[in-house]
């Protein structure tokens, strides 16, 4: 099937310093209302950060004409791209502190656009990051450093349609730079999803989830973008490559993992070959409450152990349920969720239900076939879960620190690693900033061998100093992970602010390996420098 027509983006405005849309940050009020449950914050916000009050040098450099068109110097534009929305990048905006900003950003359109501006900038000297909805929170799409003369933003998302449909094989070639909404609304005529939803869908695209290998809507069997992947087209300064679309092969090591995870240091991923899904029709859900936290791990264990695959079974404790509305009486819950396209997913929501009661869980029988809507804490969950990011930013311009990290471990690691996280973070927050501070904890991916815990801070910072606070305790946070063989990142990606432990991490015969292609496909080393490795 040929090319399907892109759709039209959001006219609502994008925030250049925060999360999200500009229209959805809390006002005023309402950040001074949450900062006064924090003691230690600011009596009122931070004001919005204004571009005019942004250091924003003329470019270093200028494109030659060839390029001039697809290339702009516009300040705003330039600032939008110039950090990804982590804290730390939230904070430095409202500081007016963010860092270096690209000289110029690049919107090419197609494939040679793309390779005529990584020749231009390996001749010239020209760092280029790839960028494509800018929601890293990881430091991943921002220049740090000064040994390149220019910074060049590669904007991917002029280059999103779904350019071919296999409907026997449901599988969609789809360009990179297409964000959530816009791949969707294209897919949805002919029926199919590609049904992967992370927090930052609305401004995400495909290619920086296939870069940094982001987790998705499904907590169980379907984690990762990887599981979509059938083929990968990329742009590297020594050309460019295309995987064979194949439903699977054995023939030596997968072209495509080269890629996947490689956060823009060895090509840009210009186009993907995508497995879809018939939209789902059926859908049921249920939330299971525990007065117990090391019980309801048990019960998420069992069901992760199970073949009944919920597509969510996501375990909140008290703080977290506290904070979204899940519960109100200080325990912790168990959501639950299952779709198909198929047939009705009643029963195996009664099963898993029924594995959580023998943990000790609290739950009434759910109806059949009930949509997430029906279960108001189901539905309270997912309220927060959209709105969190923009409190956090309410609560920046209230000068406190809040974050989140996650992880991944073994089932025999896990209970150790969550209560220390809880108790060394919370004790080195408050030996840093004076201040007491929260520490929560939520599962938002299990295995039959493991989970993925993702842990919120929140803590009233030192006026100035906020993100010297928040790299004291992710400093804090990275050692116990370390110590307890947790991963770096489940699904965050490396960026430059995981660098540090995921050198740890990676066996030293493999960062060989990563060296050696870094230097065979980019060897004027423009291609966001500093990123997985020097």
């Amino acid at each position: 099937m040929s090319a399907t027509p892109s759709v039209s983006r959001s006219a609502r405005t994008r925030s250049w310093w925060g999360w999200g849309y500009a229209d959805a940050h809390p006002d005023a009020a309402e950040c001074t209302a949450m900062g006064a449950l924090l003691p230690g914050t600011l009596t009122r916000p931070l004001p919005i950060p204004r571009i005019a009050d942004l250091p924003i040098a003329r470019p270093a450099v200028t494109p030659p004409s060839s390029l001039a068109h697809l290339v702009t110097g516009e300040p705003r534009v330039r600032a939008a791209h110039a950090m990804g929305k982590a804290y730390r990048d939230v904070i430095r905006a409202l500081r007016a502190r963010p860092g270096r900003i690209p000289d110029l950003v690049a919107r090419p359109t197609g494939d040679r656009e793309v390779a005529d501006l990584l020749d231009w900038a390996g001749e010239h000297g020209v760092a280029v990051i790839p960028f494509g909805g800018g929601s890293s929170v990881v430091g991943g799409v921002e220049y740090r450093g000064d040994a390149h003369r220019a910074v060049l933003s590669l904007d991917l998302t002029s280059m999103d349609r779904v350019l071919e449909i296999d409907t026997a094989g449901r599988s969609a070639r789809i360009q990179a730079g297409a964000l959530g909404p816009v791949l969707e609304g294209q897919l949805r005529p002919h029926g199919l999803t590609l049904r992967h939803f992370p927090q930052s869908f609305e401004f995400s695209t495909l290619g920086g989830w296939l870069a940094t290998r982001a987790g998705g809507h499904y907590a169980t069997v379907h984690t990762h973008i990887d599981d979509f992947v059938q083929a990968l087209r990329v742009i590297t300064p020594a050309g460019a490559g295309t995987s064979w679309r194949l439903p699977a092969s054995g023939a030596g090591p997968s072209p495509d993992r080269l890629f996947l995870g490689s956060e823009g240091a060895l090509g840009v991923i210009t186009e993907a070959w995508m497995r879809l899904q018939e939209r789902p029709r059926h859908k049921a859900s249920a939330s299971v409450t525990f007065t117990d936290f090391h019980r309801a791990l048990d019960a998420v264990r069992a069901i992760a152990q199970s073949d009944l695959a919920p597509a969510n079974c996501r375990l909140l404790d008290a703080g977290e349920a506290f904070l979204s509305g899940a519960s109100r009486d200080g325990s912790s819950v168990l959501v639950l969720g299952f779709e198909s396209a198929t047939g009705p997913v009643d029963d195996r929501l009664a099963s898993a239900v029924d594995l959580a009661r023998a943990h000790s869980g609290r739950a009434e029988t759910p109806p059949a076939d009930r949509d997430t809507s029906a279960d108001s804490a189901v539905s309270a969950w997912r309220s927060a879960f959209l709105r969190m990011p923009y409190l956090r930013d309410g609560l920046a311009r209230m000068g406190a620190v809040v974050e989140t990290f996650e992880t991944a471990a073994t089932w025999d690691k896990i209970p150790a690693l969550i209560d220390a996280v809880r108790t060394e973070v919370g004790a080195a927050a408050l030996k840093i900033t004076g201040h007491p501070a929260t520490v929560n904890c939520r599962l938002t991916h299990v295995y039959p061998d493991g989970a993925a815990p993702y842990f919120t801070v929140a803590v009233a910072g030192r006026p100035g100093d906020e993100v010297e606070v928040w790299d004291d305790i992710k400093a804090v946070a990275g050692e116990i992970l370390h110590r307890h063989r947790a991963t770096i990142t489940h699904h965050h990606a490396v960026g430059r602010d995981h660098r540090a432990g995921y050198d740890l991490q990676r066996p030293e015969p493999f960062a060989l390996a990563l060296r050696a292609a870094k230097d065979a496909l980019d060897p004027y080393r423009v291609l966001n420098p500093g990123v997985l490795l020097d």
